[in-house]
């Protein structure tokens, strides 16, 4: 049996911007796995992911057999987490689906992590995203706090989970 091939990831660059807009909002569309709940324009991504002052690091993953970006994760500074954490967030393509993007992005965040010092990543989310709670619990992520109903766009009540990284 052949081992699969390595999916390369790398800095986000601009040129990766139209993918990953059209990638998250296709996410958002479908519902149930982001807090985001309007679309994105590529201007307004492109701030989020390159031009933040809060923007630790954000990678894009490609998929090996075109190059196209198949995912990206971000870690940013957040002003309720202490100064040392990252906050976290991770997106990957739907349709198709590539098994392993989340784990190689989060291979170049968590070393991004520690080369800036950080102590923690914290990831915040939804407690119906049965999806993103399989991910950071297989990337080790553990739960420390519950924000309790917290409103949805629509008004319908969702918790939030707080899981933490200790790098």
């Amino acid at each position: 049996m052949t081992a699969p091939t390595p999916i390369p990831v790398r800095p986000t660059e601009a040129r990766d911007i139209p993918a990953l807009t059209a990638l998250l909002n296709r996410i958002i569309a479908i519902g149930g796995t982001t807090a985001y709940e309007e679309p994105f324009s590529e201007t307004k991504l492109a701030a989020h992911l390159l031009d933040d002052s809060r923007l630790i690091c954000c990678h894009t993953a490609l998929d090996p057999s075109d190059g196209d970006p198949a995912g990206y994760q971000v870690l940013k500074s957040h002003p309720d987490l202490p100064p040392d954490w990252g906050d976290i967030a991770t997106f990957a393509r739907v349709e198709p689906k590539l098994p392993g993007v989340g784990t190689a992005l989060f291979a170049a965040t968590s070393a991004s992590a520690r080369s800036n010092r950080l102590v923690a990543i914290n990831a915040t989310i939804r407690a119906d995203n049965a999806g993103g709670l399989a991910y950071y619990g297989k990337m080790g992520f553990q739960d420390y706090a519950v924000e309790k109903d917290v409103p949805l766009g629509d008004g319908t009540p969702v918790d939030r989970i707080s899981r933490r990284f200790m790098l």
